[in-house]
């Protein structure tokens, strides 16, 4: 196989997974946007979710969120998701919006709190036999606000005992994956706030336990290509959460704040095997003023080209240079792949899997917004919390 064949063959079999809430309303702190046609039921947000896969060929899987997803029939909504032709993804809980967990979740100073917490993590892999979702997504927003509020000792001992019961519940065939945040809601401490943490856990857990890498959860100036390599070294990255940031946790595009950085975090991918390995590709954004499914199609796109980038890097090239500590010259061999043009080459490995080679015109005259705008009035639009 040539090597254009290799890349177009890597690029075809790629799958990224878009997440439930990106189709409904969000905003900030101050203002949350609604838009007509939103979605107001996990059905409806699985029908945008299909247009997006329709016209990428690339995201057809659905992470869904519990309880923003719940229904009463788990298998009639993992019906309708195949109906769709996708299949549904990682299971994310909540263990955040409940006035119950002011001081935490599982790592709550009170047994009570967090006995309820565990059970709703129980019930989120209930809901993932059901529905045949391989992977539970954990994020806590446990820790401190203040010096002495709590043990930070006994938070990790709490923490350690609640994965510990979730793991031993997982079927032989399902996966937890782990994911840290540097900060928010908690200032002081916060319970899973690194992937060293995150990775600390899973290692005492055992091979279905995995870090989660969220693009948005870092330190400025954090080198996250290198925590990927070291995760794929170790064979521990369970996945990424796309996004952007230009502060904090801003859930933006992934690639519009630092496209380079993407491509860099792509390289390691390639590098490390992360294509063909079990890592998977969720976005996880927020779409505060941009139509939802052209900014979820944008993104698809975003990390596709990304990809395409670090595919075509040269890479015994790349290390001839690094053997003679030529550094410009392996400086160079990146640049030049990640300032070629591949979007010629994607639309021709969509127009090979007879999808529009471009999947934003191709949306566009499909009318489904106006269609959506049209018929979804009244009821309770999807948003944060629904």
């Amino acid at each position: 196989m040539t090597e254009h064949a290799t890349v177009k063959a890597a690029l075809t079999s790629q799958a990224i997974e878009t997440p439930s809430w990106a189709y409904g309303n969000s905003g900030t702190r101050f203002k949350v946007f609604a838009r007509p046609g939103v979605p107001r039921t996990p059905q409806e947000k699985l029908d945008d979710a299909a247009k997006v896969h329709e016209f990428t060929g690339a995201a057809p899987t659905v992470a869904l969120h519990i309880p923003w997803d719940t229904v009463d029939d788990y298998a009639a909504l993992a019906e309708h998701v195949r109906d769709r032709g996708l299949a549904v993804g990682a299971i994310n809980a909540n263990t955040f919006q409940d006035d119950a967990y002011r001081l935490g979740s599982v790592c709550h100073p009170e047994a009570a709190v967090r006995r309820k917490a565990l059970e709703h993590l129980m019930a989120c892999v209930d809901i993932m036999d059901a529905t045949g979702s391989r992977d539970l997504k954990l994020w806590f927003a446990d820790g401190t606000n203040y010096p002495g509020q709590d043990d930070i000792h006994e938070r990790q001992d709490r923490l350690a005992e609640a994965l510990a019961a979730v793991y031993e519940r997982l079927g032989d065939d399902q996966r937890m994956l782990v994911e840290y945040k540097l900060f928010e809601p908690a200032f002081y401490t916060t319970d899973v706030p690194d992937w060293g943490t995150a990775y600390a856990h899973c290692l005492k857990l055992g091979p279905k336990a995995r870090v989660v890498v969220d693009t948005g959860h870092h330190a400025p100036g954090t080198n996250i290509e290198f925590i990927v390599a070291t995760l794929l070294r170790e064979g521990r990255l369970g996945g990424f959460d796309f996004n952007s940031r230009f502060y904090a946790d801003d859930d933006l595009m992934v690639g519009a704040a630092d496209p380079f950085q993407l491509f860099r975090i792509m390289y390691e991918v390639v590098r490390g095997g992360g294509l063909t390995a079990d890592v998977a590709f969720m976005l996880d954004q927020c779409h505060n003023i941009e139509e939802k499914i052209p900014a979820i199609i944008r993104s698809v796109m975003n990390v596709q080209e990304a990809t395409a980038k670090a595919l075509l890097v040269d890479r015994a090239a790349l290390a001839g240079a690094q053997r003679t500590g030529d550094v410009l010259e392996a400086n160079a061999v990146l640049m030049d792949a990640y300032n070629t043009d591949v979007r010629p080459l994607l639309a021709e490995v969509r127009e090979e899997q007879g999808l529009d080679g471009d999947p934003m015109a191709a949306y566009r005259r499909s009318g489904w917004a106006v269609k959506t705008a049209e018929e979804r009035i009244g009821g309770q639009q999807a948003g944060w919390g629904a």
